[in-house]
C-alpha cells in the first residue's frame, strides 16, 4: 500500500511540475562555454585536460514534457601528450551538431533538463605542434568526421541556461600505433533569443 501511494503521489507531483509543458513550444537561442579534452588511451604517454572554447546556436521543439535540442556550435579541443622526455600539442578546430533528446522539470521559467543523444564533429582545422625527434612517436591523427555521445543537464533561469555535458568518443582516432577516443566535459551558457 506504501509503495501505491508513493507512486501515485510521485506521478502527481510530476505531472503537475511538468504541466506548463504539455502545449507544443519552440525556442532559439545562442551559447558559448569552455570545455576539456582527453584521450581515453594514451599507452606508454600522459595526456593533460586543457581549456578549449564552444560557441553557436541551439533549437529546442518540446511538448508533453519531452523535447527535441539539435545544436551547431564552432568547437576548440586541445590536448597535450607527453613522455619520454617528448611533447606535442594537438588542437582541432570542429563544427559539432548535438542531436539531443531529454524531458524539463520546472515551470515559470525556472526548471532543470535532463537530455542525451548523438553527436557528429567535423573537422575544420587540425594543428600539432612538436619537436623533430617526437613527430612519428607522438603524432596523433584526428579524422575529418567524428562522433560521439553526449549526456547531461541543464538549469533554465527565465532566459538564461547553463548546462553541464560529458562527451564520449565513440570514433576512434590513430594515436601512437594504437587508437584512442577523445571525450571531454563542457560547460555552457546560453541565451533564449525567442
Amino acid at each position: 500500500m506504501k509503495k501505491l501511494i508513493l507512486t501515485i503521489t510521485i506521478v502527481l507531483v510530476t505531472t503537475l511540475i511538468t504541466s506548463a509543458q504539455i502545449s507544443p513550444s519552440f525556442q532559439f537561442g545562442a551559447k558559448a562555454g569552455i570545455n576539456t579534452s582527453s584521450l581515453s588511451n594514451s599507452g606508454p604517454f600522459n595526456n593533460n585536460n586543457q581549456a578549449g572554447y564552444l560557441a553557436g546556436f541551439w533549437a529546442r521543439v518540446g511538448a508533453l514534457g519531452f523535447n527535441f535540442q539539435p545544436e551547431a556550435y564552432l568547437s576548440n579541443k586541445d590536448v597535450t601528450i607527453s613522455g619520454n622526455g617528448l611533447q606535442s600539442e594537438a588542437k582541432f578546430t570542429s563544427i559539432d551538431v548535438p542531436l539531443l533528446f531529454g524531458t524539463k522539470v520546472g515551470a515559470f521559467g525556472f526548471g532543470a533538463r535532463f537530455y542525451t543523444g548523438p553527436m557528429v564533429s567535423f573537422a575544420i582545422n587540425k594543428n600539432q605542434s612538436y619537436g623533430n625527434a617526437a613527430s612519428n612517436v607522438l603524432r596523433f591523427d584526428y579524422r575529418d568526421q567524428n562522433y560521439a555521445w553526449q549526456i547531461g543537464t541543464g538549469i533554465d533561469i527565465r532566459k538564461i541556461s547553463l548546462d553541464l555535458r560529458y562527451e564520449a568518443g565513440l570514433s576512434s582516432q590513430s594515436y601512437n600505433a594504437s587508437s584512442t577516443k577523445i571525450n571531454l566535459f563542457n560547460l555552457s551558457l546560453g541565451y533564449k533569443l525567442f
